[in-house]
This record gives C-alpha cells, structure tokens and sequence, in this order.
C-alpha cells in the first residue's frame, strides 16, 4: 500500500523521481563495495537520517491531507445534520423581487408575491395603471390583511407598488389619447423601461422578475372571428409584454438571478371558449421561455422558466366566462381529482423555481394543474357510458 511504500522512502510524487531514487540506490551500493567499513557505517547513517527526514516530510503531507479530508467530512456531516433536522427550506433572503401583473389579493401574481415574501425576499410588484388606485386603497384600508397573513401571524409588506403598462415599452410608444386619459394622466414613469429604472433606483437592480400579465380583448370570440387587432394585442399583452420586460431588466439582474411567467394548457390543447388569439400568445409564451433561457443564459447567466397553472377562479379568470366549468373539468379528469387547486401552490412553486434550490432549472415549462395535463382522455365523457348501449 502507498503508507508501506512511504515507511520505506519509496513513494514519492511521480515516477521520475522513483527512477530516480532507484538509480540512486544502485549508485550508492556501487559505491559501498569500494568503501572501507567506516566509511560504510558513515554513509549508513547519513543515508538513514536523509531516509528518515524524506519518509517524516511524506507523512506531515499526508497528515495535513488527511487534516483537510477530515475537516471537509466534517463539514459536509454538520451540514446534512443542519438539512435533517431543519428540512430543506426556500431561502430567498436578501434577493429583490418585481412581480408584474398583481391588481388584487385572489390571482396566481398575489400568491407569487406572497410566497416570495414568505421565503425572506423583498417584493416590489406592478399593477396597471388604470387598477392603481382601487389596489393601493384596498390595501391601504386594511381589505387585503387576512390573505396578507404569513404562517407566523405576521403580514407580509411590499416594498414597493409601481404602477405599470406592459404593452408599452417606452413613453414615445404611448398614443397620446392613452397619455391624456385621466386614469393614466395622474401618474408617471409607467411604461416598461421606466419601471426598469424606477427598481434599479430604488433597490439597485432585482434578482427575480415574475410576469403574472394576460389580456386579450376579444378573448371570447373563436380564433375564427378574431380580428387582427384583437390576435396583436393578445400577443403585446400576454407574450411580447416578458419578452419586453426580460429586455429592459435583465441588465440589472446579476447572474444566478431568475425570470418566470404564467402560462395555460390552451397553448397546446385545444380549449373551446379560449379565444381571441391568447391560445396563441400563451404558446408564442412557452416558445419564447425556451429561447430566453438560452439567450438570457449566455448574456446575463439569468435562468428563464414559466408555470402551466391549472385553473383558478380568480376575478381576472372569470373573465373569460367558463372559468367555473374548467374548475369542475379538472375536479372530475385530473389524477388529484379530490383535491381543489390553490393558488398558494402556484406561489410555492414559483419560490422554487426562482430560489438556488432550482439553480440548474431552466427552460421549463412546470406543470402545476393536479396532473391534468397528462390526460388524453375525459373520464367523464359521454362516449365511455356504457348503459345505454346494446349488449
């Protein structure tokens, strides 16, 4: 073994130096046989004492090796005890937080911020424009406190309430019917390059950035009798708007930071009633989370996921009409029929996600729908009825 090689003096780092040391016995036991023996006994003794201190200085080596080994297993020990006895927690403290798209306390964006906040971060979250106000007196009154309630009976706080219009990029893009509109008129520095530098201002840069932003106009209406402005504006509002938003803030997010959005199955199932071109944005969605992670990646290192969400009977969702029905859909057809979807699931996995727990994930798009996106089949249907039909 290599420490029976060292009591001998003959390990030694590379083989050239064993030949070497070889040699060097050879050329000593030439020379013994020409030495008187007091000569011989001399060269003995310096050859131990050389021996001696070669085999001393082998073994301090390995000594402060086996010193760093051992402090390193100890390290790892106490660490996996600490994760054993205290889980594996979400830690996103000291990270900042900017979540677009939160305008009340019941949809995905709320419970996103809420999650973040939860996990330590601090979260800054836009709201559109025209909502700002009725959103700022909700909380100001006290109307979002019980759903702002944390495990520890503490309330979450935002750092900040930016008022925000993803479909503008900057200030030259807006109309000026959209500039002098007396809910917009009131307010400045909302479009999406202006926010970018209101968060750098304010917090110095931003760590997580969550689009939670969807809208299409004619979103009732089949693909069919969708106009063109109706398929563009689905577009601007639900897909470009991350695109827009990744641009202007992926410049002050450092890398190991994290971007995310909110998708829905319609992008890649069909679901009648789900019109309006924002079938299509959510797939042009998907598409451009798998592009962004590579292009965000290579540029800032910032890693780029979205969240396929179940459905969720938020104020936002009822829009569309059948929300409900969709709700009752799942409840019947999902693997995890017999549990209701919440949004604080959403929440929780987008902590992950965004959190160095997830460090090496990108380019997902994550389920979070109780399975249902993994059926090809309706339990419920019809056709699987039996009773009616001939034996």
């Amino acid at each position: 073994c290599v420490w029976d090689m060292m009591c001998r003096g003959m390990a030694s780092p590379n083989n050239d130096n064993d030949s070497q040391s070889i040699l060097g016995r050879r050329k000593n036991q030439s020379t013994q046989a020409h030495l008187p023996s007091a000569h011989i006994q001399t060269h003995h003794k310096k050859l131990h004492r050389r021996t001696m201190a070669v085999t001393a200085k082998r073994m301090a080596h390995l000594s402060i090796r086996r010193g760093a080994l051992g402090a390193a297993k100890t390290k790892r020990t106490r660490d996996v005890a600490v994760h054993a006895g205290g889980g594996l927690p979400i830690d996103l403290r000291g990270k900042r937080v900017f979540v677009a798209g939160v305008a009340d306390d019941q949809g995905f964006g709320w419970a996103i911020a809420k999650a973040m906040a939860q996990a330590g971060a601090k979260v800054a979250v836009g709201t559109w424009v025209p909502a700002l106000n009725i959103f700022e007196t909700s909380l100001r009154r006290g109307k979002f406190d019980e759903s702002r309630k944390l495990p520890d009976g503490s309330l979450f706080e935002l750092a900040a309430v930016y008022p925000l219009d993803a479909g503008y990029d900057t200030m030259e893009d807006v109309p000026e019917d959209v500039k002098n509109n007396k809910r917009f008129a009131k307010y400045d520095r909302w479009t999406v390059s202006e926010v970018a530098e209101r968060i750098k201002e304010d917090f110095g840069g931003l760590d997580i950035l969550v689009h939670s932003l969807a809208n299409g106009p004619e979103v009732s209406k089949p693909l069919l009798e969708t106009s063109r402005n109706g398929y563009l504006a689905a577009i601007s509002a639900s897909s470009y708007s991350f695109v827009s938003l990744l641009q202007h803030m992926g410049p002050i997010m450092p890398q190991g930071s994290a971007a995310m959005s909110l998708t829905y199955i319609a992008s890649e199932r069909i679901i009648p009633g789900y019109g309006g071109g924002m079938s299509s944005a959510k797939a042009a969605l998907e598409s451009d989370t798998r592009v962004l992670a590579y292009e965000a990646g290579r540029k800032w290192g910032v890693r780029v996921n979205t969240i396929s969400a179940g459905p969720l009977g938020s104020r936002a969702a009822k829009a569309i009409g059948f929300i409900d029905d969709m709700i009752n859909y799942s409840g019947v057809n999902a693997p995890l029929h017999e549990k209701d979807l919440s949004a604080g699931e959403i929440g929780s996995t987008a902590a992950f996600l965004c959190s160095p727990l997830a460090s090496a994930v990108t380019g997902v798009t994550m389920y979070v729908d109780n399975g249902l996106h993994a059926m090809g089949l309706a339990t419920d249907s019809k056709a699987l009825d039996r009773s009616n039909q001939d034996a």
